[in-house]
């Protein structure tokens, strides 16, 4: 009888593959979990750019969009003055709402905020009607 031969070099390159996939697979996880982490810090550096949620810094961000509306500043997006008085109006008589809505439940110093900012956007908007 003859002797069987068995080719086992397929063994070898079964176990070459399998440790190329292992590697891949580590690698890719690597880069994924770097890739997180570099995200979730970068978030968290955003997230202490902001201030303080107060009644005032809401307020305040209103009246930079409707000075943005009025021209007086530029557009950060177009970096352009702009001016667009129905948007500029619809948000003073946002503030206005607002103001009317929390009347009594302001500390003084919010309520001189308010009605500082709604007399100095109310001021523009003229201004700027006369003009054009």
């Amino acid at each position: 009888m003859s002797e069987k031969r068995v080719d086992e070099s397929w063994k070898d390159k079964v176990e070459t593959e399998k440790e190329t996939v292992v590697k891949e697979t580590v690698v890719k996880e690597t880069v994924v979990k770097e890739t997180v982490v570099n995200e979730d810090s970068s978030s968290a550096s955003q997230m202490e750019e902001f201030p303080e949620p107060t009644f005032s810094v809401f307020i305040s961000s209103l009246a930079m969009q409707a000075l943005i509306a009025l021209g007086e500043i530029e557009n950060p997006i177009t970096n352009k003055k702009e001016t667009e008085p129905e948007q500029a109006k619809y948000l003073i008589d946002t503030i206005s709402m607002i103001q009317e809505k929390t009347k009594n439940n302001l500390t003084e110093e919010e309520a001189k905020i308010i009605d500082q900012i709604l007399y100095e956007l109310r001021m523009k908007y003229v201004a700027g009607l006369n003009k054009g």
